[in-house]
């Protein structure tokens, strides 16, 4: 179970009434996107809908709606802020009553706001909002939901849980994607973040192998010969959106003859390695950095992947047959 599944059911768990908050439509320019939602009781909220002045009206419709808003529709205070119920309290700018709109919508309402100068916000689009108490069956469907998403989540396989792995490890945590650590030394995987997997194994290319398609590799272990055994087998398995090995650019070169001389590799599986991991635009070799540049390299690489699949195989339907 990841740490937001976990969050979530927690949220749902508690005797408070909640309501949901969730972008029922767009247009142009918005915060977020169609199906985002938030969970709203009457001290704290769980996810966002893209924060600023849109949330914080939200949140007084919501709470309205349980009973418990200390403010008139869209004026004065929402009393206890819906950051966790610990944060200071905010006055939203009233809009004027013809820009927005409500209207009864799946047993709650139906919320239209334009997302310009008379709200504070500058989006220059318009989000419909619908806002409905959370019952029982609401409650399980957003949780199947979620367990929907969570199956499908893209993995991320961390080889090495030394100081970068324990940092990249804890910069992905926060991300959504299933994050999974490999090591073959136990103490290495001690005090690793909320959510995150272990897996020790004498054997880590084993996992490379059983690895779902379109996983990313990033690999860092404490054995420069390790690395190589397993940066080969993600490159050679196919079906990667991301293979990084950290180091320099020697051990990149050595890595590139031993791949091809003795691992019997080709110079196209090879062209798909990034190394050093982060780029090398920020010379900075601090674990927490290095961790941060990776992370932010990897998201890239997994949102790409989808559309990078989904073209290569519309280009290999479409190419000419081969000559007999």
């Amino acid at each position: 179970m990841t740490s937001a599944m976990h969050k979530l059911r927690q949220f749902l768990a508690t005797a408070e009434p909640l309501a949901l908050v969730e972008v029922a439509a767009t247009k142009g320019s918005t915060p977020r996107e169609k199906g985002a939602f938030m969970l709203v009781s009457r001290v704290a909220i769980l996810g966002t809908i893209g924060g600023g002045q849109l949330e914080y009206m939200a949140i007084d419709k919501a709470r309205q709606m349980l009973g418990s808003s200390t403010s008139p529709l869209w004026g004065g205070s929402t009393g206890e802020t819906g950051r966790g119920g610990g944060g200071k309290n905010h006055t939203p700018r009233t809009p004027a009553p013809d820009l927005l709109s409500d209207s009864p919508h799946k047993g709650g309402v139906s919320l239209t706001v334009p997302l310009g100068p008379e709200i504070g916000q500058c989006c220059g689009g318009s989000v419909n909002l619908s806002i409905r108490k959370v019952d029982e069956i609401l409650a399980s469907d957003l949780v199947r939901t979620a367990e929907t998403e969570d199956a499908a989540l893209p993995h991320l396989y961390i080889f090495g849980g030394g100081h970068v792995g324990h940092a990249l490890a804890a910069s992905a945590a926060l991300l959504p994607i299933k994050v999974v650590v490999v090591e073959t030394r136990a103490g290495e995987l001690e005090g690793m973040p909320e959510g995150v997997e272990t897996r020790l194994t004498a054997v880590p290319e084993e996992v490379v192998r059983d690895a779902p398609s379109g996983s990313a590799f990033t690999v860092l272990t404490h054995d420069h010969a390790l690395d190589f055994l397993i940066v080969a087998e993600a490159l050679k398995r196919g079906g990667a959106a991301y293979v990084g090995m950290i180091g320099s650019k020697t051990k990149k070169a050595t890595f590139r003859n031993w791949f091809l001389k003795t691992a019997a590799g080709t110079m196209e599986q090879f062209a798909r390695l990034v190394s050093p991991i982060g780029g090398e635009a920020v010379r900075d070799k601090r674990p927490e950095v290095i961790a941060a540049l990776a992370a932010a390299e990897i998201m890239t690489a997994l949102a790409a992947y989808p559309l990078a699949r989904e073209t290569a195989i519309s280009a290999d339907i479409t190419a000419p047959p081969a000559n007999p």
